[in-house]
């Protein structure tokens, strides 16, 4: 049996990350039958697992880099990082507001894992994420933060005790939640945000004591059963599941102590709201965002913006998504956004869906300047930032945004195998053809998607990409961080590697030489085509001059330049 942790450390933080996507993985579909509000669209119970994906591929991450190291990484370097891939895969109102108490959190355990710290998380966590929030609602997870805070309060030294309060106190405050908003007292059911936060204090209890908490149990329908939850005054409230509904919950829908009115921020009947869903990551100072935050107010609601240190989450509800993107422009730069348009449709808001397309591609690139290409190829793009490599959730989402029968999936990274094959044996289980093309770099995407012909047969469509991306050798340059031993020698901090098919060949001093040895060492095995994929630092220049060093040396090969913008290497080669 592993130790139990008497703080959370580094590998605490890990395995509550990780059971706390079990559990989200558990409990989604449960939970986003439930969802009624903001929006009544069904997926919070999504993009909440989603966004702890985004978060737990990160903590892993951390784990990776120090595989080689004797000691675990430290604290502040797993929670900032759960911190941080939360906020980076943030989806939707619920996935946002998570990313925002993940942060409160982090910002204190970061300092320590004792109880003290972890009150002080808590607490911390609660008034973060109800700042983030344009109009806080009551009766949401904003409300069950709260309680969970309040209810670890005290003086008692032990972590097990103030976790266990923590979750204890979030369990009744959900519980109340019909009682608060009219919306789920009138659908009988509890918030769907908040139900998913119960999952995460979950997992954390599961991680400090070494025991899951009592779940309800099953019906022979397959949903838990009401757990039984003693509040203050001695009455005993359900906890429903997928629709179950409130012990308490008169006829009508309505619970006696239920407002009669819901918020005026967000519509919680199902009638006409915004039309659109805006989701962006942005870049900008604080003082940009303040702005910002009282532009976008106006334009609609569930405003919720969540960051901090430059990088920030911004998701709203409105009519005008231009506009709102716009706002971002004007505050910062905006990137990975995601617009989503609403319909009403049986008083229920639900999303748009045109007749799916026969094919489509869905490849990752490392940059902007690729996106756009690709995209004017017709291929549906990820980004995968520096740092930032995209989730399997995220890989899912585009395959759905590509809304087509067959689809084409083009990781162009090695390291993305394992997180592009389980994306898309979910979006298979969803009834998505899909072929993953297990292009390892992003120039043999580029030679992949060249060939791509959608009025072809799928499986022939799909070999001849094979084919295309097994025919290009890629190379990358990048820079040394530390000394290091390589298999062309021992590198210095500082250096220019030349990799070749991912193994350094090239060690050099400069990128122009080490871009013309690379060139010659992958041209002295045949080409006819080379392809440079440029940084936004690097300057044109360069790119002149390696076209004439392939032109003086080999006067068959023709030599095609892209501007690949904001990317980890300077320099991606290919030759095919």
């Amino acid at each position: 049996m592993p130790q139990l942790p008497d703080d959370l450390d580094a590998v605490a933080v890990r395995t509550w990350c990780s059971l706390a996507l079990e559990a989200l993985g558990r409990e989604r579909a449960e939970i986003d039958a439930i969802n009624v509000y903001p929006i009544a669209d069904g997926d919070t119970g999504t993009n909440l697992y989603l966004t702890l994906e985004s978060a737990s591929a990160a903590v892993e991450a951390v784990f990776a880099a120090h595989e080689t190291g004797a000691t675990a990484p430290a604290t502040a370097d797993a929670v900032r990082a759960m911190a941080h891939g939360a906020l980076i895969g943030a989806r939707g109102n619920s996935g946002t507001i998570l990313a925002q108490l993940l942060r409160g959190m982090a910002g204190v355990l970061a300092d320590g894992g004792d109880a003290a710290h972890l009150r002080l998380a808590l607490t911390s966590a609660a008034d973060a994420a109800r700042q983030a929030v344009a109009h806080p609602v009551e009766g949401t997870v904003l409300t069950v933060a709260a309680e969970a805070a309040e209810a670890a309060r005290g003086e008692d030294p032990d972590l097990r005790t103030v976790v266990t309060a923590a979750y204890d106190g979030a369990r009744a405050a959900l519980a109340r939640t019909p009682e608060q908003l009219a919306v789920l007292g009138r659908a009988g059911v509890v918030d769907a945000g908040g139900r998913g936060l119960v999952a995460v204090l979950g997992a954390l209890v599961e991680t400090v004591t070494g025991q899951a908490p009592v779940r309800g149990p099953r019906t022979a329908s397959g949903n838990a059963a009401k757990t039984p939850v003693t509040l203050d005054g001695g009455s005993v409230v359900g906890l429903p599941v997928g629709g179950t509904p409130v012990e308490g919950v008169a006829e009508g829908g309505l619970p006696a102590s239920a407002p009669e009115e819901g918020p005026p921020d967000c519509p919680e009947d199902g009638s006409a709201g915004p039309a659109f869903e805006v989701i962006y990551l942005l870049e900008a100072r604080d003082e940009q965002v303040a702005r910002l935050r009282t532009r976008l107010d106006a334009l609609g609601d569930s405003l919720v913006v969540v960051g901090g240190d430059g990088l920030w989450h911004v998701h709203v509800h409105v009519d005008d998504a231009g506009a709102a993107v716009e706002a971002g422009v004007e505050a910062g730069r905006p990137y990975r956004i995601r617009i989503t348009h609403f319909a009403t449709e049986s008083g229920h808001d639900v999303r748009v869906q045109a007749e799916p397309a026969q094919r489509a591609v869905v490849v990752v690139v490392p940059g902007d300047g690729l996106a756009g290409l690709c995209t004017e190829a017709g291929a549906t793009t990820v980004i995968a930032r520096p740092g930032e490599p995209p989730a399997s959730g995220e890989l899912v989402d585009a395959i759905r945004r590509a809304h087509a029968r067959e689809v084409v999936l083009l990781p162009n990274d090695a390291a993305l195998r394992h997180t592009a094959a389980a994306a898309a044996e979910q979006a298979r289980t969803e009834g998505v053809r899909v072929a993953l093309v297990p292009t390892r770099a992003a120039v043999q995407g580029i030679a992949a998607l060249a060939v791509h012909e959608p009025d072809r047969g799928f499986d022939e469509d799909v070999v001849a990409m094979t084919a295309a991306a097994g025919a290009t050798r890629y190379a990358e340059l990048a820079v040394a961080e530390r000394q290091s031993w390589t298999m062309a020698g021992i590198c210095q901090a500082g250096d220019i590697l030349g990799l070749i098919d991912g193994d350094v060949a090239v060690i050099g001093s400069d990128v122009p030489h080490t871009a013309r040895t690379v060139l010659d060492r992958m041209l002295a095995a045949g080409g006819e085509l080379v392809t440079l994929v440029l940084g936004e630092d690097v300057p044109d220049a360069l790119a002149d001059a390696l076209e004439e060093h392939v032109r003086e040396g080999h006067l068959a090969v023709d030599t095609v330049v892209y501007r690949g913008g904001h990317q980890r290497a300077p320099l991606l080669i290919g030759v095919e």
